[in-house]
């Protein structure tokens, strides 16, 4: 299969399923709450148990070797993983002056994103469905990658790496079914790309991809792909200042995935089209939206949810809501809400987290009795990101923060983060 350089790995998720009888969900929650146990801070998803079981992992960092010996007692080789690190590929090669867990980090889940972007361009043959899960398998790469460390070190790849599956579709020999299947596939690894282009600061190249991938999903007659592609303009536009087209988007990924299976979906595109609402100044209409969005979240999960929806937790449903409640110049509630977002993220999304602690700041400095130093503690809690959160969004939220504090430099604990925040910047 184009792309994969090792075996299924059996016998972990034997272990998984026969031994512990659990979910890829639930043995990576079972992860992340026994490096908790073990003073380890992890991010595991399922996506990064599915880059285990599939092999797209020859052996997982460090950290990761420490809890699965703790979970199974087995050693890697037991667990179905090789014995030693396998090499740094090129791909890879501008990190070699990390520090070595940063180097060891590359041999995760998230970093065998690298080594699957771009797709091999050179294929010959008939297109079948094992190259269909490549594309998959670059997509699901894509997110593991980006919720932890931004979109910075991936968005060229999976550019170049769409471009190529859009090549395959063009001019690739392919039955009808395995079509179908690849023209999904690559609308979701646009979806993906169009990711990484808002999150680098490209809200017009984003737009653009994922206008392909409407297209994408309307010749393949495809509800999820077009309420995802929806939602996602939807998201732009509300960015780029379009309130209404935010709502109407919004509005449009509703109608798509109504009938789709996916209450959770619903509530996402409700929350949407509760942040053009606000933008628009109409406290009512998105009070409406909000209160939809909870009531189809309360519903509960299913089997019609995409894997591309596990980051919508409670954590991100709060923080929605706390961006719309700041549009409306609702201060003490959007920091309430943004501070509830950050502690029910826990460690996993740090991107996220780092955005909404960025959040945190701005409110508690422009509310109607400000809290400076609230707000310069969180502030200073988001620096601790960078640089490992490679993200234009997440610099843009400091420039923000920072503007939103210079009211309050006679404060010195403003006066220090201000210090702080030109001297990181400045070296990142």
């Amino acid at each position: 299969m184009a792309g994969r350089r090792h075996p299924p790995n059996a016998q972990l998720r034997s272990v998984r399923e026969l031994d512990l009888q659990m979910s890829r969900s639930e043995f990576a929650r079972f992860v992340v709450d026994t490096g908790a146990g073990m003073g380890e801070n992890v991010g595991c998803t399922a996506r990064l148990v599915a880059a285990w079981e599939d092999g797209d992992v020859a052996l997982p960092r460090a950290v990761y070797r420490r809890i699965l010996t703790r979970i199974s007692g087995r050693a890697m080789s037991e667990l179905g993983f090789t014995a030693t690190p396998a090499p740094a590929s090129a791909t890879t090669s501008h990190l070699s002056q990390a520090s070595v867990d940063r180097r060891d980090f590359l041999l995760d889940g998230a970093g065998a994103a690298l080594a699957l972007l771009p797709l091999p361009a050179e294929r010959t043959g008939r297109i079948g469905a094992a190259d269909v899960r490549t594309v998959t398998r670059t997509v699901t790469a894509i997110y593991a990658h980006d919720t932890e460390h931004g979109s910075a070190q991936l968005r060229r790849s999976a550019s170049t790496a769409m471009h190529t599956a859009y090549q395959w579709l063009q001019d690739g020999s392919y039955t009808e079914r395995t079509g179908r299947q690849l023209r999904i596939a690559t609308g979701h690894l646009s979806v993906a790309a169009g990711w990484l282009s808002f999150d680098s600061g490209r809200p017009a190249d984003a737009r653009s991809l994922y206008g392909e991938a409407l297209a994408a999903a309307r010749i393949a007659d495809d509800r999820a792909l077009e309420g995802h592609a929806f939602g996602c303009l939807s998201l732009v536009a509300k960015a780029s200042g379009r309130p209404r087209e935010a709502v109407a988007a919004a509005q449009g990924a509703q109608s798509a995935v109504r009938t789709y299976g996916s209450a959770r979906m619903l509530a996402l595109m409700a929350m949407r089209e509760a942040g053009g609402w606000a933008l628009l100044g109409d406290a009512s209409a998105t009070d409406r939206a909000i209160v939809r969005a909870h009531h189809l979240y309360a519903q509960g999960p299913a089997e019609a949810d995409p894997d591309w929806l596990t980051f919508f937790t409670p954590a991100e449903l709060a923080g929605l809501e706390a961006l719309a409640r700041a549009d409306l110049d609702q201060h003490e509630r959007a920091a309430a809400g943004a501070e509830q977002a950050v502690l029910l993220h826990g460690d996993q999304f740090a991107r996220n987290r780092a955005l909404y602690l960025g959040d945190v700041a701005i409110q508690h400095a422009v509310r109607s009795r400000p809290e400076p130093e609230a707000a310069a503690e969180a502030a200073h809690r988001v620096l601790s990101y960078l640089p490992d959160v490679r993200s234009d969004r997440l610099l843009r939220q400091l420039h923000n923060v920072a503007g939103a504090l210079q009211r309050h430099t006679a404060v010195p604990e403003v006066a220090d983060w201000l210090d702080a925040y030109r001297t990181t910047t400045a070296s990142s």
